[in-house]
């Protein structure tokens, strides 16, 4: 079971890619208010994420606690990145998000991340994707022009040039 925040779903919706995190053995669970107020673009997308499986939850009492006191801790984050991470925490269960603030909060409270990028790395190590859809994967990300994917130059090329040595063992 993971804990998501938007931006990777989003990330893999700009490409056209949104079933790939679905091929992985991984339950994904969002935050109700996240998920009706976040992920209203493009317009298919929460249609989308039920379809391939994302899970909607609720706050548990300490999670809601927990929320408002990572609320508080740590400025940068919105009132869903708190979910997120409150979430995670209390279920212990890793967060799948590439927002930056919300990533060292996540570390600070001891909370393990997966990314998008390490989605894709996860998804050509099990054999979910070929090596070329995992090259083809990255170019996109790399390439992508709407502006709503931001992802690490540096990594995406890194991986583009040595596919093999981003295999997760």
């Amino acid at each position: 079971m993971i804990c998501s925040d938007t931006n990777v779903w989003i990330d893999f919706s700009a490409i056209g890619k949104l079933e790939y995190p679905f091929r992985l053995a991984f339950e994904y669970l969002i935050y109700q208010d996240t998920f009706d107020l976040e992920l209203q673009q493009p317009e298919t997308l929460q249609k989308d994420l039920l379809k391939y499986g994302v899970k909607v939850t609720e706050f548990t009492i300490e999670e809601f606690f927990l929320a408002a006191e990572i609320n508080s801790k740590y400025p940068p984050l919105s009132s869903f990145d708190s979910a997120a991470l409150a979430i995670a925490k209390c279920r212990n269960i890793p967060l799948l998000t590439g927002d930056k603030a919300l990533r060292k909060a996540a570390v600070a409270e001891n909370v393990e991340l997966i990314g998008t990028i390490k989605l894709c790395d996860l998804l050509y190590s099990q054999s979910k994707i070929t090596q070329q859809e995992y090259v083809e994967c990255l170019r996109l990300f790399l390439n992508e022009k709407s502006g709503r994917v931001r992802l690490p130059r540096n990594e995406l090329e890194k991986r583009i040039s040595n596919p093999d040595d981003y295999l997760v063992r």
